[in-house]
């Protein structure tokens, strides 16, 4: 039996194309079921959510909240969750799940969603020749289906679980920031 996974589209550099005559990379089309052809998927039914098509520079509180909200309502029906995120704010979406997760459940809840939901994005377009799109949505595609229930970011081979996840600009790369430190 396959396993139902929501994805959830929101933007971002992963989805970004390039217009020729204007010389600019922009969000018109997603290029996720482009490369989702490409990937042998046995044993995952993908349903695709397309949320919204933006640089997540220019999300704002109400959309983190509006894609951890429905995150949380794909939850309820499916195995698991990704989310294909612009990498500048993902760490403000992955805070935002476990704080509606946390205001969803009874009081005193543990933030933790009953299934994984895992965040990826991509620093490079997918449409460029030397771009992490693909790999990262591939890792993202399997890890939540291994992972257990929880919020997590998965790129560049890493898994990271919130909270405590940081975008390091200068490096490239994501850091868990443990906490006290």
């Amino acid at each position: 039996m396959a396993s139902r996974i929501a994805l959830i589209s929101t933007g971002g550099t992963i989805e970004k194309t390039y217009d020729e005559l204007e010389q600019v990379l922009q969000h018109d089309v997603s290029v996720l079921d482009v490369m989702l052809a490409t990937l042998t998927l046995r044993g995952a039914d993908i349903v695709r959510v397309p949320l919204m098509n933006k640089d997540s520079r220019e999300m704002s509180d109400a959309d983190h909240r509006l894609i951890a909200r429905t995150a949380l309502a794909m939850a309820e029906s499916h195995e698991g969750v990704v989310i294909v995120h612009g990498t500048d704010t993902m760490d403000l979406t992955g805070e935002a799940i476990i704080g509606e997760a946390e205001a969803a459940s009874d009081v005193g809840g543990s933030g933790v969603p009953p299934v994984p939901i895992v965040l990826t994005g991509a620093m490079r377009p997918y449409e460029l020749r030397s771009t992490d799109a693909v790999q990262n949505l591939t890792e993202a595609l399997l890890a939540v289906q291994i992972l257990a229930p929880g919020t997590y970011l998965v790129m560049h081979n890493e898994v990271l679980a919130f909270p405590g996840v940081h975008k390091d600009a200068a490096a490239g790369r994501f850091v868990k920031e443990e906490p006290g430190g």
